[in-house]
């Protein structure tokens, strides 16, 4: 019988032991109410910027992508008026979006969100697809002049003057509809980059040479996408922005427009920083 008691009392205390484990255990694994609202959290904002010689419908099928992944997404109609009044409109209208912000800037687009960024401190990351990541000081033309690249051919740009209200002479850039799928979008369909040749919008010429007063990169994650067979921004230079800004770099086989012909790449960089920083 005393056998029996000791027994007894044995299995009473590995019992207790077990379940005192599971517990444990149970405490330190997420609720299902927990996963739930973690699930049900919403996604940040993706607000796209498009560059010079594009438009906001450019990102048709990267935005198609990331509003059915639940992302709310804006694209952005980039003024190219220049560095200054760029970032001054895309700051007016960030301030006008709640909430976490992921900033995607495609090309020049890329210098407005550098610019624009330390002033809206609900940023979690910037997104750099084929595009300008400036140092604080640094133009677009001074970039580009010291980082030649032979094997990039020089860009079919075409200029034209105009009169502005107050009697005073802007000039405006775009590229010669004729060559602007060689330049801009080789790998894009033939009847697509005719038309985006057609509706490209152009540039003031000031953009070059207006300097960046900010470098967003320098406190703000960030993610560049490089554009291997570019001939817009030589692969090179695109590379040696995303280095200096630390960013986490993806390369892809695809021409200047590569929101146009590689959306699923472009999106899955964009998951790639919400993960990082949500």
């Amino acid at each position: 019988m005393s056998t029996d008691k000791h027994t007894g009392r044995t299995a009473a205390v590995v019992g207790t032991a077990a379940a005192a484990v599971v517990a444990s255990l149970t405490s330190l694994a997420p609720s299902a109410d927990a996963q739930d609202l973690d699930a049900a959290k919403p996604k940040p904002t993706v607000v796209l910027v498009h560059g010079a010689f594009a438009d906001a419908s450019g990102w048709t099928e990267t935005a198609a992508r990331l509003r059915h992944q639940g992302f709310k997404v804006r694209a952005v109609a980039n003024p190219l008026r220049g560095l200054d009044y760029d970032t001054a409109y895309l700051q007016g209208l960030l301030k006008g979006i709640k909430g976490p912000k992921i900033l995607v800037g495609h090309s020049y687009g890329g210098a407005v969100i550098t610019n624009a960024a330390t002033a809206i401190p609900d940023v979690k990351a910037l997104v750099y697809v084929a595009a300008f990541a400036p140092d604080k000081g640094e133009t677009l033309g001074g970039l580009l002049e010291q980082h030649p690249d032979p094997s990039v051919p020089p860009l079919p740009q075409q200029a034209f003057q105009f009169t502005r209200p107050d009697g005073t002479t802007g000039t405006e850039v775009m590229l010669d509809p004729a060559k602007f799928a060689d330049a801009f979008a080789a790998d894009v369909p033939a009847k697509t980059a005719a038309l985006m040749a057609a509706s490209q919008r152009p540039i003031a010429a000031e953009a070059f040479g207006q300097p960046a007063k900010h470098a967003a990169w320098k406190t703000i994650p960030s993610w560049a996408l490089v554009a291997k067979k570019d001939h817009a921004i030589a692969p090179s230079l695109e590379r040696f922005m995303a280095k200096r800004a630390d960013a986490h770099i993806t390369e892809v086989n695809s021409s200047h427009a590569v929101m146009v012909s590689h959306p699923d790449v472009v999106g899955d960089v964009i998951n790639r920083a919400y993960r990082a920083t949500r």
